[in-house]
């Protein structure tokens, strides 16, 4: 627990960030102050332009344009899908400088992308958006990527955004100034008491899901896991220990589909994701996806998508959005 000395934030903000990931930064810290009656932590706004726009429109103006933002005890990078593709020198030098005075450095939704790309990831466990994380695991295999909704590890602190960025601050204001305190900011908005490890990783997979049964969500673990070595669906079962048709029935009743077609239309779901988020090629993308070749790849996809994988960085550049796969629905 920290002495009565402010910790001064600063929300890096980039073109299309989350709106909402970012208040969930944000108020944690207002709440803590006014329930704590002191100031526990200041904060400021820091971006390249006058103006920042967020992914739902609302314009933001920053308190410090980058090239004079003043020194900080924690920077958090907030940005939009675009991430991993984010020509930013003048925000690294001020990051890079930050860092040299010993400030902590975290990433919220699909931000860790940037970081990890300057190598400030490097030795360190992490999250992002689950949407991304495909592709992440490809461009970045020496890191360890995790699933949990927020990651602190020593001096960076990761989450995949929304209120996954609340739990990591309530998390955070724990460490800071107590238990008491955290719990109260979390009362503050309603929201539920701090989740262990294992209950954050299965709430993030039953928010990627939509998955409330125990056996099918475990099945979906399972596929999870093995995205590009594919399980035969009698050896996921006898894993389970359940017959196949015990978790053919479980897969039916829980999402009306079967196992096998909910498994293809995951992977299809990461690939697209990484055609999206990475400059994978689509034969690669393929191969990481489970898939024999890339014929059989893109009949696949453009069953399930409408169009060939070879056209979804095109679709994307003119509709500025990418597909979102069903899981086993089309």
């Amino acid at each position: 627990m920290r002495d009565t000395q402010e910790i001064r934030f600063a929300v890096l903000m980039f073109s299309n960030f989350p709106l909402m990931a970012f208040s969930s930064v944000i108020e944690p810290l207002r709440a803590a102050n006014t329930l704590s009656g002191r100031r526990c932590y200041s904060w400021v706004t820091v971006a390249a332009g006058e103006k920042v726009t967020a992914s739902n429109g609302i314009r933001i103006e920053p308190d410090f344009a980058v090239r004079n933002a003043p020194e900080v005890d924690r920077i958090v990078v907030c940005s939009g899908g675009d991430a991993e593709h984010l020509v930013a020198d003048d925000e690294m030098a001020w990051i890079r400088k930050n860092l040299r005075s010993g400030a902590q450095l975290g990433a919220v939704a699909d931000a860790a992308f940037f970081l990890a790309r300057k190598g400030l990831l490097d030795g360190h466990a992490c999250t992002l958006h689950w949407t991304s994380q495909p592709a992440f695991k490809e461009a970045f295999p020496h890191l360890d990527m995790r699933s949990d909704l927020y990651v602190v590890d020593r001096r960076r602190f990761t989450s995949v955004g929304g209120v996954g960025s609340l739990d990591m601050m309530l998390d955070m204001i724990g460490r800071d100034y107590g238990a008491e305190l955290a719990d109260a900011v979390a009362g503050w908005y309603m929201h539920s008491p701090l989740r262990p490890n294992a209950d954050r990783q299965k709430l993030t997979l039953r928010i990627r899901s939509g998955i409330v049964d125990d056996l099918v969500l475990s099945a979906v673990a399972m596929m999870e896991d093995a995205i590009e070595d594919v399980l035969r669906i009698e050896d996921l079962a006898a894993r389970l220990n359940v017959s196949s048709d015990k978790l053919e029935r479980a897969f039916k009743a829980a999402l009306g589909v079967s196992p096998n077609s909910y498994y293809r239309s995951l992977r299809l779901g990461h690939a697209a994701d990484m055609l999206t988020h990475s400059n994978l090629k689509v034969n690669e993308v393929a191969v990481a996806c489970g898939f024999a070749n890339a014929a059989n790849f893109s009949r696949a996809f453009k069953e399930q998508f409408g169009y060939v994988p070879h056209s979804i960085r095109r679709r994307i550049s003119r509709a500025g959005e990418a597909p979102r796969a069903v899981a086993g629905l089309k």
